[in-house]
């Protein structure tokens, strides 16, 4: 196997890919709230305006300081509390109380959507991929609903690997399948790993649920951003989908939410199937996760020697490794200007 013995922005804690990351679920913001989030590193207060839409503006106003969180929403804008001065959802100022009148100062404001339930916030300037979805629900309308909140000792990469570690399957999980992946790269930010083993026959378990699958089991994993990760598993009937929506903590470490999600069906019978797909979902998605729980509380990753089995993290490596990186907390890209600055700084620190 190829060597990955030196990635830039794989595992690096103070580097992520700019993409959609989740900020804070729907309902904790309410008409007329502004919340405070840290996110990647960067400060937001988040709003949702009288119209219902959710802004993201950068945390502190340009006036003093003042952390907009504290201020209130005034109609197609926020106002801060210090001073109360406004500004709109493009974060110019509108207002000045005691000048009466606006003043040419603006605040950064970040594109948000929401999906599954979760204000996203796009962490570039211009939106170009949409948020995370199973490939088999693109283009469908779908129902979703939450599963477990968790932390993680580690970077959401090396999180997001465990899904198409392959040999973990049978060592840890007692899978009596060798598994190998297919993998298919849909865009810059969005690569599949799809299982193509068939095998097991002596197997009692693989005996019993082979009259499901036509072909191969159905096991993919789809990832976007080095951080989001979306699991199709389950017999050809009935499809179970699953999304881990990652983000950046301090030191490296991961904060992480399930969704669960399936197609939505027509009609008050279809509400109640999907209810039960969803459970279903949430217990698939705890049986695998169970096993490995404790590997990413003391897991210190270091990758010296791939293997054959490890050929689908060696190519997970390289699709991050080939995304737009934003520096942790600026959200600015890393360029090889940039990058050089940064050692020079980082070694005259070191000098002193």
């Amino acid at each position: 196997m190829k060597s990955v013995s030196h990635p830039q922005t794989f595992n690096n804690p103070e580097r992520f890919i700019e993409g959609w990351y989740w900020a804070i679920p729907s309902h904790q913001l309410k008409l007329g709230q502004i919340k405070p989030v840290n996110l990647q590193g960067r400060e937001l207060a988040i709003a949702r305006l009288a119209d219902g839409k959710a802004v993201a503006f950068d945390a502190y106003c340009p006036h003093m300081g003042a952390h907009l969180a504290e201020g209130k929403v005034d109609g197609d804008g926020i106002r801060c509390f210090f001073h109360n001065w406004k500004f709109d959802t493009c974060g110019n100022c509108t207002d000045v109380p005691s000048l009466g009148k606006s003043l040419p100062v603006q605040i950064k404001t970040w594109p948000t959507e929401e999906k599954y339930g979760m204000v996203w916030v796009w962490t570039g300037e211009t939106i170009t991929h949409p948020i995370p979805c199973p490939p088999e629900l693109e283009n469908i309308t779908i129902d979703s609903s939450f599963g477990n909140h968790f932390l993680k000792n580690c970077h959401p990469n090396v999180v997001m690997i465990n899904a198409i570690d392959a040999h973990h399957f049978n060592t840890v999980h007692n899978f009596p399948i060798d598994i190998v992946f297919k993998r298919e790269v849909i865009s810059t930010h969005a690569i599949k790993f799809s299982n193509t083993t068939r095998g097991g026959d002596d197997s009692w378990f693989i005996k019993l649920i082979r009259p499901f699958y036509k072909n191969e089991g159905t096991y993919s994993m789809c990832y976007w951003y080095g951080s989001n990760g979306t699991v199709t598993l389950g017999p050809d009937f009935l499809h179970f989908y699953i999304l881990f929506a990652l983000r950046l903590t301090k030191e490296g470490k991961t904060e992480g939410q399930t969704i669960l999600v399936t197609k939505k069906r027509p009609g008050i019978w279809g509400w109640l199937f999907n209810r039960v797909v969803l459970w279903l979902t949430e217990r698939v998605g705890n049986y695998f996760g169970k096993g490995d729980t404790q590997v990413f509380q003391t897991i210190k990753f270091d990758f010296k020697t791939p293997t054959k089995a490890d050929k689908a993290v060696v190519d997970f490596i390289d699709h991050v490794e080939g995304q737009k990186a934003l520096f942790w907390g600026s959200w600015e890209p890393v360029t090889p200007a940039t990058q050089l600055s940064l050692e020079k700084h980082l070694a005259s620190v070191a000098e002193l």
